[in-house]
């Protein structure tokens, strides 16, 4: 394997004319830890995205926003999400552009299925064309009402909001009894490739897909390929992914593995209620809710399994999309970027305890114990700013411009999505669209990366998210959760967040903080 650094000079062919413009796949997954998938270190069976790994290029150090909605909002934008209005839940995005309504602009076909979470639709944002579910997550198999002789749907929030193209649909109640939401939006995502095969523009092609976030739902035939896979226990798993991820160069072997999450116990001690509740399981903050079966290794396992059983079907549909391409001969020239909204969720949502069966009638999640080891080898999920709850895969696949097998590890974020494309579209850039004012976007382009170059870096990077807080510069990483103090980390050598030394550099945790603060003025965000 080659690691690409300043020496590395490679002699690619990038687009060079309007002819050649590439077209783009985005692929996003839904609350999928860093360490799931096989080429960052994962046991899930994911073939198509390791083989895209390796005739492509790994980030090892790229960012997302911790939340879906807001990630969301700078991947399309290249603006941080506080600057459109979006700070927690889908709002309307203001005073910015989107990559569809840029790439339409400019000649591109645009498509999206799957997750969409913002207020207006899609093709109210420059898409052609939309299939899916604008809402945050549903139930699997049937987000709608009970069909007839079937078993009765659970939902967290009832009714979610899909939509088809301009169409608003609520309640969504698919009349094929065979309906999985991964499914439905890679056959549609196909449907609209069929339909637009022989037009000699180029297409963006975005597939949003809600897998793996909860509720755990997971065809049978896929859960049995993981059913004694996680009896091993979460301990075994992270040490088997940091294992593999330092075997594969992902990760530095200066960085230790960040140690056992505070609310998980050793897998050892699962049986035992007093573990549990000794790690604070039952009290506030995290958990407000008193553990059920906290003693049943078999149901702890079964949830992984479903879980894994998810991203293997995401990585089946995955290949499907890369068969349709190929079909249409549109393969050769296609980038395209796979990456996650946030870190493994830890939220504990259980409507149906003691039903793990996987199916429509059940609800519930993997919890801390196992978002732990999704995130391997990181702290934290979801919603907080350490490492483990904004660190994303990200690959990046387009034969004969990005050379094969190849891992970098600048940081990335990203808001460089939208510079990307405009370099790589040759799109315009606008400063008003339907008479607003557009903010300067504040990505970089990730192309001289993609050419193996040292490409110049961000000065700063921030976060924020409810609680949480961090701003990144160079080596440097000042992050906070809550009425907690800031901490600094010295990421060249502890990237997984061990060693706070913030005591002993006040002035470098000083100046960040002042950095933070006055990004959030400028910014608009909610102090």
């Amino acid at each position: 394997m080659r690691i690409f650094s300043l020496a590395c000079a490679l002699v690619l062919t990038f687009v060079a004319s309007a002819a050649e413009r590439p077209n783009i796949v985005l692929i996003m997954a839904d609350d999928m830890g860093f360490s799931d998938i096989g080429s960052y270190g994962g046991e899930i069976q994911t073939p198509n995205l390791d083989r895209l790994a390796k005739e492509g290029l790994r980030f090892t150090q790229f960012y997302n926003n911790a939340k879906c909605s807001p990630t969301r909002a700078s991947l399309l934008t290249g603006l941080y999400s506080q600057q459109v209005g979006i700070h927690n839940g889908p709002e309307v995005m203001k005073n910015c552009v989107t990559l569809a309504e840029v790439l339409k602009a400019s000649d591109y076909r645009t498509l999206m299925t799957g997750k969409w979470h913002a207020l207006q639709l899609p093709v109210e944002r420059g898409f052609d064309r939309y299939y899916g579910l604008t809402d945050g997550c549903c139930n699997f198999w049937n987000p709608g009402d009970q069909r007839e002789g079937e078993a009765a749907p659970v939902h967290k929030r009832y009714p979610r909001k899909w939509a088809i193209d301009d169409k608003v649909i609520i309640p969504f109640t698919p009349k094929d009894p065979n309906f999985y939401t991964t499914d439905a939006f890679t056959t549609n995502a196909i449907d609209f490739l069929d339909e637009y095969q022989d037009e000699e523009n180029p297409f963006f092609l975005y597939v949003a897909y809600t897998a793996p976030h909860y509720p755990l739902h997971a065809w049978p035939e896929d859960i049995a390929k993981y059913e004694n896979l996680y009896m091993q226990g979460w301990d075994n798993i992270r040490k088997q992914r940091h294992h593999r991820q330092l075997g594969m160069g992902i990760m530095n072997p200066e960085w230790g593995l960040a140690p056992r999450d505070p609310w998980t116990p050793k897998w050892s001690g699962v049986d035992d209620p007093d573990e549990w509740n000794v790690k604070g399981m039952t009290g506030g903050g995290q958990n407000k809710q008193t553990w059920e079966n906290v003693g049943n290794k078999e149901e702890w396992a079964q949830r992984m399994a479903i879980y894994a059983a998810m991203v293997d079907r995401m990585d089946q549909n995955i290949g499907r999309l890369l068969e349709k391409l190929k079909a249409t001969g549109k393969l050769e020239n296609t980038l395209i970027l796979f990456l996650s909204d946030n870190g493994g969720c830890a939220e504990r949502v259980n409507l149906t305890p003691g039903n793990v069966t996987g199916g429509m009638d059940t609800y519930i999640t993997v919890d801390p114990p196992w978002a732990n080891a999704q995130n391997t080898p990181f702290r934290k999920y979801k919603r907080y700013n350490h490492e483990g709850g904004i660190s994303t895969p990200l690959i990046a696949w387009w034969p004969g411009r990005i050379e094969a097998n190849t891992i970098t590890h600048q940081p990335g974020h990203i808001i460089d999505v939208m510079a990307t494309v405009l370099e790589l579209s040759g799109a315009d850039y606008p400063t008003q669209y339907n008479g607003q004012q557009v903010l300067p976007h504040q990505g970089l382009s990730l192309l001289p990366v993609f050419k193996g170059l040292k490409r110049k870096a961000h000065e700063y990077l921030f976060w924020e998210f409810g609680k949480a807080k961090a701003v990144r510069h160079g080596k440097w990483k000042l992050v906070k959760d809550g009425d907690s103090p800031w901490e600094l980390y010295d990421l060249d050598v502890d990237r997984t967040e061990l060693n706070d030394v913030v005591n002993s550099h006040t002035d470098i945790a000083s100046g960040l903080e002042g950095q933070w603060l006055a990004w959030a003025k400028r910014s608009n965000v909610r102090l």
